[in-house]
């Protein structure tokens, strides 16, 4: 017997709690309500990941299991290996990964059958929100081999938006037809420039901004010349969508044109060697002169800004959801290390530090994941919503994978331990898809007839 008089269950605790059959245990004291009112309290001992998956549209709790299911068995397995090997990363392994990602719809899900591999019982539910919930446990996996698959999406997205039909039917779905037959298509997406990062990803930088990669007219078609840099994926696609201004004139006629790998004057100069998501190849590429048919500018001449903007609106949601990913892994290593190591003759995890330093963890990843999923939910993203999901979820999963490597203490800068490549690959979000910083201007730039209105009437006598 307690002090309370109850009896003492014989389950094993926590140091500072009680066994969940305790009578005084919430789980055990519900089990005494009313048989009306018990099904608004009580809850069963489920995982979170379990609880949530439950709470998703039948579709996408199917997409989210079948996307856990291939991370953990094509993905995880390599993560570590892959990343410390850098640019000497086996490419037999990568080429395998690419088309066990094709074989299992993974590459082609952008469009429902029969041009793509997307169920139709998804077509109901917002693009961005299936997206969302895939890349976060590809990204879980790991973050390289993640960027390295979703980067295609990135590159197909101006021409699903572009809702130019001659394009998906001449690019995508013969694309779409090589990838489910073991051949790997690859797209990339390429607006950034040597001498502008976040000026094509801004509007008051972009009116400033003289682009670089410039189309020439030529007969029939096009002369694209210049350099591109810092393409994810770009070292292996086949299909780039271009970003180019049109000669002598500014980025107001930028236009996108579909280049493809083995059109002459095309070369990939190099790849970076990165701090964070390894596996995936940040690009630099050259066009000299490379002729593009008129039939190969998406969407129409001067309609590159709007693709370009839209693009981004659609693709910061998810890259949220890559960081909500790398946050839960770095929660689910350091709860795994605190329950195996023994500090003191006991595990971390008997220390109440600890033990607030998880739950702290725990409901941040909760946070990011809702506000990832809420916004997803929007079948048309907006620009500050999405700008906001995209710099706040990122912020707060680095600041998870800095806990993490505090919990493991020396443990956290071992390269097997995996949470030190959780914070690079995190790290990285914050830079693509538009710096923070430029997110954070993003949202401003939304707000701007509600601030000026605000301020109108501030100075009204």
């Amino acid at each position: 017997m307690d002090s309370a008089g109850l009896p003492t269950p014989s389950l094993p605790s926590l140091d500072g709690h009680l066994p969940p059959c305790h009578p005084l245990s919430p789980r055990a004291a519900f089990e005494e309500i009313s048989a009306l009112t018990r099904p608004l309290v009580r809850y069963d001992a489920d995982a979170l990941w379990r609880r949530e998956t439950a709470r998703l549209p039948w579709a996408l709790r199917r997409l989210r299991r079948q996307a856990r299911e291939f991370a953990e068995r094509e993905l995880m397995p390599h993560a570590l290996a892959i990343d410390a090997a850098g640019h000497d990363a086996d490419a037999a392994t990568l080429d395998a990964i690419l088309r066990k990602a094709g074989a299992a719809g993974l590459m082609t899900d952008m469009l429902p059958w029969p041009l793509g591999s997307m169920s139709w019982s998804r077509v109901h539910h917002p693009f961005a929100w299936a997206v969302s919930i895939k890349t976060e446990e590809l990204a879980r996996a790991c973050g390289g081999l993640m960027l390295y698959l979703s980067a295609h999406q990135l590159g197909l997205a101006p021409i699903l938006l572009s809702g130019d039909l001659g394009a998906l039917r001449r690019f995508v779905v013969p694309a779409f037809r090589d990838i489910r037959a073991g051949r790997p298509h690859v797209f990339a997406f390429a607006i950034t420039e040597p001498a502008a990062g976040s000026d094509v990803e801004d509007g008051a930088g972009a009116r400033v901004y003289k682009p670089t990669v410039v189309a020439r007219r030529a007969d029939g078609g096009w002369r694209l010349s210049g350099r591109k840099c810092f393409i994810s994926g770009g070292d292996i696609a086949r299909s780039i969508v271009v970003f180019a201004a049109l000669e002598h004139e500014g980025m107001a006629s930028w236009t996108a044109f579909l280049v493809r790998s083995d059109m002459p004057g095309y070369a990939v100069a190099r790849t970076e060697l990165k701090m964070g998501m390894r596996a995936s190849g940040a690009a630099e590429l050259h066009f000299q002169d490379v002729y593009v048919p008129d039939d190969h500018v998406i969407g129409g001449l001067r309609k590159g800004w709007a693709l370009n903007r839209a693009t981004l609106n659609l693709s910061r949601i998810p890259v949220a959801s890559m960081a909500v990913g790398f946050a839960q892994r770095a929660v689910e290593i350091a709860t795994d290390f605190a329950c195996r190591y023994r500090l003191g003759g006991k595990p971390l995890i008997h220390h109440q530090e600890i033990q607030l330093m998880l739950a702290d963890m725990l409901a941040e990843t909760a946070a990011i994941r809702a506000l990832v999923w809420n916004k997803g939910r929007s079948f048309t993203p907006v620009q500050a919503e999405a700008s906001i999901c995209k710099f706040h979820c990122t912020d707060v999963a680095v600041r998870v994978c800095e806990r993490a490597m505090d919990l493991l203490g020396n443990h956290g800068m071992l390269h097997h331990r995996g949470v030190e490549k959780l914070f690079r690959d995190a790290r990285l979000t914050q830079i693509f898809e538009g710096t923070n910083q430029i997110n954070r201007l993003a949202v401003i730039e939304d707000m701007q007839e509600e601030l000026i209105q605000s301020m109108t009437r501030s100075t009204r006598p």
